[in-house]
C-alpha cells in the first residue's frame, strides 16, 4: 500500500532507539523526510546512518526533551530543514519501576515531565506548522499500561493515562485541520527487552536468550514478543492519508495481549 508520504515532513521524538526510531525509520521507508533526536550523540549518529539508507531524508538533533527550550528548538529545525512539519510522532524514555509505597516526589515530578510534558511542549511548539499542513498529524507512544495496569510500574500505570486524555481532547479541538492518535504497544524486541533479558541470564532465570524473549511472549496470543518495527508501520500508517478518518483512537499494538 503506498502511505504517499513522499516528502512530508515528521518528526519523531525520543527516535536514536527503540520504538522512537523503529517509527522514523518505517516513516522514512514511506518518504518521509524525518528528525530524530535524542540525549546521547553516539547513539544519534548510529540513527542517522542507519536511516541514511532510507528513501526519506534524515536530520539528527541533538536534544532533551524534557528541557522546554530544546523542545522549541527541535521544532525550529525541523521546519528550517524542510520548510514545515505535516507529522509529530511523541516518544519518550521509560520511567523508573516500582510500587506506589517506594516512588518518591521527585520520581513523580520527573515521570510528568518525560512522558507529558514533553508531549504537550512539541504539540505547542507544532501546532501552528501542523495547522498549516495540508495532512497535519499527531501520533503519541504510550504503553498497553493506560489499558491494563502492569504490576512495579506504577508510574507509567499513572502518568501515561495523561497522554491518552491529552490526545482524545486534541483530536477534537485540533480537527478537522489535524488528527490525532495513540498507539499502545506492548512487548517488543527493543534495546530495553533485550538489556532485561541479558540481565535475567546472567542471574540465572533463563538457560538462554530464545527462552527470555519467550517467557516475555507467555501471555501474548501470537505467541511472540512484536518486531519494533511492526509498532513502526502502525505509526507511518496513522500519519498517513490512508488513515484519514482514523482520530482521536488509541490503537493496542501489543500482539492480543490486553483483554480489556
Amino acid at each position: 500500500m503506498d502511505l504517499r508520504l513522499d516528502g512530508n515532513a515528521a518528526l519523531v521524538t525520543a527516535s536514536s532507539s527503540g520504538l522512537g526510531f523503529a517509527s522514523a525509520a518505517s516513516l522514512a521507508a514511506e518518504g518521509a523526510n524525518v528528525v530524530v533526536c535524542g540525549r546521547t550523540p553516539e547513539r544519534l549518529e548510529e540513527a542517522e546512518a542507519a536511516l541514511a539508507e532510507e528513501p526519506g531524508e534524515v536530520l539528527a538533533v541533538e536534544a532533551d526533551i524534557t528541557d522546554r527550550d530544546d523542545v522549541a528548538a527541535l521544532v525550529e529545525a525541523t521546519v528550517e530543514e524542510f520548510g514545515g512539519l505535516d507529522h509529530v510522532v511523541t516518544s519518550a524514555g521509560g520511567v523508573p519501576p516500582g510500587t506506589f509505597d517506594e516512588t518518591t516526589d521527585d520520581q513523580w515530578r520527573g515521570a510528568f515531565d518525560t512522558l507529558v510534558m514533553s508531549a504537550v511542549w512539541t504539540l505547542r511548539e507544532a501546532r501552528p506548522h501542523l495547522t498549516d499542513s495540508d495532512a497535519g498529524t499527531v501520533t503519541c507512544i504510550t504503553s498497553t499500561s493506560v489499558r491494563e495496569a502492569i504490576d512495579g510500574l506504577v508510574l507509567s500505570n499513572a502518568v501515561r493515562r495523561t497522554v491518552i486524555g491529552l490526545v482524545k481532547t486534541i483530536s477534537r479541538e485540533w480537527a478537522p485541520d489535524v488528527r490525532a492518535n495513540a498507539v499502545l504497544p506492548g512487548a517488543h524486541e527493543t534495546a530495553r527487552i533485550e538489556e532485561l533479558v541479558e540481565d535475567a541470564l546472567e542471574r540465572g532465570e533463563y538457560d538462554s536468550y530464545e527462552e527470555g524473549l519467550d517467557d516475555w511472549a507467555s501471555d501474548i496470543p501470537l505467541d511472540r514478543i512484536g518486531d519494533p518495527r511492526e509498532l513502526g508501520d502502525v505509526v507511518a500508517f496513522l500519519s498517513s492519508e490512508r488513515a484519514s478518518f482514523v482520530n482521536g483512537a488509541a490503537l493496542p499494538v501489543d500482539g492480543g495481549r490486553l483483554r480489556s
